[in-house]
């Protein structure tokens, strides 16, 4: 039980630190080599750190809401999922939207030297949704472009390209092969896997 505190608390420092930017703190959640995936971004830590505190000090606007966490813990290494929403606000063709994304954070996590961290964090998107701030305003969005996009992650993915982002289409949802390989090698970095990610 306290190994699975130490990670949920882990967890919640991600969400915390990096959306309020305080980024000396939100360094120490990953270990050296971490690894973060999301729509838009695929790379090491210290890279996403980089990156993030420059959208943040551009005016980026994306934060996390966390839900329940279940942790795996094998020795010195665990699996933790956490239900979460990521919640985006920026222009889409001069209407200001907010688009919220329900998924997973799915961690594979290693304790080493005492210290519990991230080696490897890949979000599962199950089901996203559009809305203009302004209820009176009118949104009409560019039905081939959103059909580009995986359903999961699908407007999430409409407004960053719209604001310059480049997306990762193959990212894993609720439900198909590409989640469940996930699964299986999260099961697999349990049992002992070399590396957080498949040969």
């Amino acid at each position: 039980m306290q190994e699975r505190l130490a990670i949920a608390e882990v967890v919640q420092n991600w969400a915390l630190w990096r959306d309020a930017g305080d980024w000396d703190r939100f360094r120490t959640v990953w270990h050296a080599d971490g690894w973060m995936s999301a729509t838009w971004f695929q790379g090491p830590a210290e890279k996403f750190i980089e990156v993030s505190r420059a959208g943040f000090d551009k005016g980026v606007s994306i934060l996390h809401l966390l839900g329940g966490t279940s942790i795996d813990v094998a020795g010195d290494r665990a699996i933790a999922q956490t239900k979460m929403t990521i919640n985006q606000r920026a222009q889409v063709d001069g209407v200001l939207v907010d688009v919220v994304c329900t998924g997973r954070f799915y961690d594979f996590f290693a304790k080493r030297g005492g210290q519990w961290g991230i080696v490897r964090r890949q979000p599962i998107y199950e089901k996203d949704r559009m809305d203009p701030v302004d209820p009176a305003a009118r949104l009409a969005l560019d039905p081939e472009l959103l059909s580009r996009f995986p359903e999961g992650y699908r407007h999430l993915a409409y407004l960053q390209t719209k604001i310059g982002y480049a997306i990762k289409l193959d990212l894993p949802q609720l439900k198909g092969p590409v989640v469940e390989a996930l699964y299986a090698h999260g099961r697999a970095w349990l049992d002992g896997a070399s590396s957080a990610f498949p040969a």
